[in-house]
């Protein structure tokens, strides 16, 4: 059993059981699923759906409507409102850019409610292995300094209990939250967190096109944010969190006002010759 709401199993088993299930409409028989995920032909109905029922037990987004018969549960998530979402955004540092081997050495984050940043989550992580010097210059977080820090394992659990089941955001999201799933899969193996993402980097781009780059420092400078101590996990996120807040005020200007049209919204400004297209045809006044 997942020790979290907001954890699930990271089996391939599973994920391909998913893709099955959306591609059958949602529902399948057990023995269907034992035969194209397990490769396992010709088992009898009970034995299918007792193999199945292992494999997603405790998770949240099957259902078994009998005993060999499974459903997929609707995430509805994508079609919340915006203002009923709570949202994390979160940044992170590491000792590299890759995992493994690298480890997290700071965490950092914000949660968001109703428009407004309402908590923080700020600490300094123990990685066990030296941080590199480059890594020492850009952040100036020491060895010394994560001497005594708590290691990711003593932050797992308030890490979790903290996020909860928020949308996490992200500048460059893929990176934080595939480091910190490669973090809480050391935690707890097997697992990742099921808390989906959106990144501020592609919905930048989307809301306001034209910057000269989308970096974290230009899209601050944007809007007027200060970003007081850069490449580390609290002040680049609470950056990111205020970067946040101006683009769900643009994105309610346009209308958007669920997570799915949040994360598929283009902004498109006609052109001169559509403008002109467009407007009304004035009447000719004598004279003129």
């Amino acid at each position: 059993m997942a020790p979290y709401p907001n954890l699930v199993s990271d089996s391939t088993l599973v994920q391909e059981t998913i893709d099955l299930l959306r591609d059958c409409g949602g529902r399948a028989n057990a023995a269907e699923i034992v035969d194209a995920v397990f490769k396992v032909s010709h088992i009898d109905d009970e034995l299918a759906g007792l193999l199945v029922a292992d494999l997603v037990k405790d998770d949240r987004r099957f259902r078994f409507v009998d005993g060999k018969t499974i459903e997929l549960q609707n995430d509805d998530v994508e079609s919340r409102l915006l203002d009923d979402l709570d949202f994390v955004v979160v940044d992170l540092e590491a000792t590299g850019a890759k995992m493994p081997p690298n480890r997290v050495i700071e965490l950092g984050a914000y949660r968001i409610s109703q428009g407004r940043i309402v908590d923080s989550f700020l600490t300094l992580v123990n990685p066990e292995i030296a941080i590199p010097r480059f890594v020492v210059a850009l952040t100036g977080i020491t060895n010394d300094m994560v001497k005594t820090a708590p290691v990711f394992a003593e932050v797992a659990p308030q890490w979790l209990d903290f996020v909860s089941e928020a949308v996490l955001i992200a500048h460059n999201a893929p990176f934080d939250t595939s480091f910190l799933n490669h973090e809480i899969s050391r935690v707890y193996p097997g697992h990742r967190m099921i808390n989906t993402h959106l990144c501020t980097v592609k919905l930048s781009r989307r809301v306001f096109p034209g910057l000269i780059n989308y970096r974290l420092d230009t899209v601050a400078n944007h809007f007027s944010i200060p970003i007081f101590h850069r490449h580390r996990a609290g002040s680049d996120a609470l950056a990111t969190a205020e970067v946040f807040l101006h683009l769900l005020t643009r994105l309610g200007e346009h209308g958007v006002k669920d997570l799915a049209s949040a994360r598929n919204f283009q902004f498109f400004e006609p052109k001169i010759e559509e403008t002109l297209e467009a407007a009304p045809l004035l009447p000719l006044v004598p004279g003129f």
